[in-house]
């Protein structure tokens, strides 16, 4: 099939290397703008332009898809199907409608559970006891097209925001195969989403990274597993900003402490008291320094005694 791909971050590389990999014709490949990025500032490709660019297919970087020339450019490709995974611009009716099968789009999560921006995160840090890849034919709705195939991921204790991340990323590129060849067979089943079980998942902020320790333990442990690698969830130490990126609840431990007290502190993780429970912190960053382990942390450092605010 003649493919055009639209991706930007590193989510949607899988998915088009999996394509290039196969028999499928990737005739053009859309990107977002390259953007400033570094301590310089440079202007730097998006994972996936540079996928593209490494394979010799043609790359377009339009900032939007207002102009008629732009559609135009898009109709001359004469794509059999769109595949859209992470691209982050909002494609028109009129964008859709131009590929013989429409747009397919890979969403990180079980839709209608989480459509939007931070999928991922949002089931990590609601609790969901799992997540996974939904295909979807894409309309004009914030994710609200027909679902084409589900795969399925289970969510453990200690999956981070990266983690899923990558595992979703892989099952979406598979999933995408999966659904180009019923496409081609004509087997495709679409299903309408049901619309009493959507909700959303809003864009993350460094806002929202700060952590009150009169939370619960669990509440604590899920955000700062959901916030790795970005927007990393933090407590305020000396005044700056500690960054918190991996942890655990203590198993039927609680603390009359006040919440933000460091009860202890061993090569298993730094006990917190929490508004309900403790949780246990085994990865974090000073001000200045780099992410350690808290075997390396503790060689030479100690939060024993320290109260952390919230």
């Amino acid at each position: 099939m003649r493919v055009v791909y639209a991706g930007t971050p590193d989510f949607a590389v899988p998915a088009l290397q999996s394509l290039i990999d196969t028999a499928h014709d990737v005739v053009a490949v859309y990107t977002q703008p390259d953007r400033p990025a570094g301590r310089g500032r440079k202007l730097k490709p998006s994972p996936v332009k540079q996928l593209a660019v490494d394979t010799g297919i043609t790359v377009e970087q339009p900032d939007n898809f207002k102009s008629a020339e732009v559609v135009e450019q898009l109709k001359s490709y004469e794509a059999d199907v769109m595949v859209v995974a992470a691209y982050g611009l909002i494609l028109p009716q009129a964008v859709l409608d131009i590929p013989r099968y429409g747009c397919l789009n890979i969403h990180g999560s079980l839709l209608p559970r989480w459509r939007g921006a931070a999928p991922i995160q949002r089931a990590i840090q609601s609790g969901d006891a799992e997540t996974g890849v939904t295909i979807m034919q894409m309309a004009a709705g914030l994710d609200t097209g027909d679902i084409l195939l589900k795969t399925h991921y289970p969510i453990s204790k200690n999956d981070t925001g990266q983690t899923v991340h990558d595992a979703l990323a892989n099952d979406g590129a598979h999933a995408l195969l999966e659904v180009l060849a019923m496409l081609q067979a004509g087997t495709l089943q679409p299903q309408e989403q049901d619309e009493a079980e959507a909700c959303y998942a809003e864009k993350l902020s460094k806002a929202e990274a700060e952590i009150d320790w009169h939370s619960s333990a669990t509440h604590i442990d899920r955000m700062i597993r959901a916030f790795n690698p970005w927007p990393v969830a933090f407590t305020k130490k000396d005044g700056q900003a500690m960054r918190l990126f991996m942890s655990e609840v203590v198993a039927g431990k609680s603390s009359s402490a006040a919440p933000g007290t460091v009860l202890g502190e061993d090569k298993n993780g730094i006990q917190i008291a929490c508004g309900d429970g403790v949780i246990a912190v085994t990865r974090l960053q000073l001000p200045g320094g780099k992410a350690l382990s808290v075997s390396e942390f503790l060689n030479g450092r100690s939060l024993a005694g320290e109260h952390l605010p919230s």
